[in-house]
């Protein structure tokens, strides 16, 4: 599992390298530290560390070890990969389709993140178009999404454009 940590140590020379070393104590693998000098609460700095460990055994134990060093755990998280897609919709749609597209794609599909533009400007002609971008956790979860809005576009004669 991929894990990020948020820690607060003394300002002291040494504190960094005290707060990373029992990551390998535990056979966790280092991904990225970030060491933020300028954010100081009582005397102690915040230290960002994104790291892997194989299960919640291995984190328990450093959650451990950093205790029994004075170091602070402020934050302490899963991190988890996500994948984007962009679809452009042309059509006769309006603000109320696309929530509800987007309501029933959620039945089918965990959506992480959804980001709706839609343009309302009138014209000559009724046709409208919606830019929807998501993040959902996996590659499944994608193709699903895409079959689900594939069909309804060309269900409700839509034009679908997938990766604008």
């Amino acid at each position: 599992m991929i894990v990020n940590a948020e820690l607060f140590v003394k300002d002291l020379p040494g504190q960094l390298v005290g707060s990373i070393e029992p990551i390998s104590l535990v056979d966790g693998n280092i991904m990225g530290v970030m060491h933020d000098r300028e954010r100081i609460v009582n005397h102690r700095i915040c230290i960002n560390i994104t790291f892997e460990v194989d299960s919640q055994e291995q984190l328990e134990q450093l959650k451990n070890i950093w205790k029994s060093k004075d170091i602070i755990i402020s934050k302490l998280g899963s991190v988890y990969q996500t994948y984007t897609m962009d679809y452009l919709l042309i059509g006769k749609i309006d603000a109320l389709y696309i929530e509800g597209l987007i309501r029933r794609a959620s039945e089918i599909v965990t959506l992480d993140n959804v980001d709706v533009r839609y343009s309302s400007r009138s014209s000559s002609s009724d046709k409208k178009s919606g830019m929807i971008s998501v993040k959902v956790r996996n590659l499944e979860d994608l193709d699903l999404l895409d079959g689900f809005l594939s069909a309804e576009c060309r269900d409700a004669g839509i034009t679908y454009v997938r990766g604008v």
